[in-house]
């Protein structure tokens, strides 16, 4: 009987040192005190301004760990599509993700669609005074409390100034009627460019240049380095460029809450500098080629034309405002208005 107690008890034992070196493992990789990172992101080009601050994440992150911390970048990877991303962060199959407002919201965190809406930010300025300054701070806040903690906020990354582009240029918000463009389909970007006459569509990232080769959207809108990189300029629809800057863009890079809480505080301030000096390479990287591929278009046969952007900030004023209303968010819409 003794025996059998003894047996059992042991078993009892080796059972919760399997379970505590399994948890120590979620966080520890292998027990050693190293952990990994899987970082990743949905664009699958390597000269894309989100694997430069994917990489310079990398580099800082192990740098400054003396290797204790390992990252591993996947650049489309494991999955082109944000929806994808965002879904492997809540599972735990990614730890750091890049991610654009519109697919936040699908989480059920409504207050982010607002840096998404067209015309909201006037300059880059604009947009570097609000994301770095304390409105940019209370949206991380947002996003850290409605997700309980499944969601913390490292930095924001920009993706350069939107602009259309089609098979024909535009002169007018009238050119717009009836046109095809590949955008969001709901939300606050759907509605502005409805209101405009065009016709949103949900093709994906990764078929548009098929759907704009082969005729099956008119149009789409994104920034230079974006859609030059994916030769989206080179096909009968995508070949006119209107510079309607209709968005300074927003991109939340964002890590698990919850095992970022689990690492230690030197492991933690290890992250949040690798994450700071990410998101300057990102920027100065979307900056530079906002240039050099804007350049590159022309010289490969693109027409750029530039465009009176007034009666597009009149469509989109009031559709911003009732958005705000309508995510309840109209004290930070002021506080961006604010600081133009």
């Amino acid at each position: 009987m003794l025996k059998h107690k003894f047996t059992f008890l042991l078993l009892i034992s080796m059972t919760i040192g399997i379970l505590a070196a399994c948890s120590s493992n979620e966080v520890d990789g292998d027990g050693d005190g190293k952990i990994k990172i899987i970082a990743a992101h949905n664009q699958t080009s390597p000269d894309n301004p989100y694997q430069v601050g994917m990489l310079k994440f990398k580099e800082v992150a192990e740098r400054e760990s003396n290797g204790s911390i390992e990252v591993e970048v996947h650049a489309g990877t494991i999955g082109t599509e944000e929806s994808q991303l965002v879904e492997k962060l809540q599972l735990g199959a990614a730890d750091v993700v890049l991610v654009s407002p519109g697919f936040m919201t699908q989480t059920g965190i409504r207050e982010v669609d607002l840096f998404s809406a067209p015309y909201l930010f006037t300059s880059y300025d604009h947009w570097l005074n609000v994301v770095d300054g304390e409105i940019g701070k209370e949206m991380g806040d947002i996003i850290n409390e409605k997700s309980n903690n499944s969601f913390k906020l490292l930095g924001y990354w920009s993706a350069g100034v939107r602009h259309y582009y089609g098979k024909k240029p535009l002169n007018a918000v009238e050119d717009l009627q009836g046109v095809s463009l590949r955008t969001q389909t709901s939300g606050v970007v759907s509605d502005f460019w409805e209101a405009t006459g065009a016709i949103p569509s949900g093709i994906s990232w990764g078929e548009l240049y098929q759907g704009l080769q082969q005729d099956v959207v008119d149009s789409s809108e994104n920034a230079y380095p974006f859609f030059v990189q994916q030769s989206h300029h080179t096909t009968p629809n995508g070949k006119y460029i209107t510079e309607t800057g209709h968005d300074y863009t927003t991109r939340f890079l964002l890590i698990n809450g919850e095992k970022f809480d689990q690492y230690s505080e030197e492991q933690q301030e290890i992250l949040l500098k690798a994450a700071e000096e990410s998101v300057k390479a990102e920027r100065d990287a979307t900056n530079a080629q906002d240039v050099e591929y804007k350049e590159k278009a022309i010289e490969e046969g693109a027409t750029v034309n530039e465009i009176d952007t007034q009666p597009f900030i009149d469509i989109a004023r009031p559709i911003l405002e009732d958005f705000a209303k309508e995510i309840e968010v109209e004290e930070l819409l002021q506080k961006i208005v604010d600081l133009e």
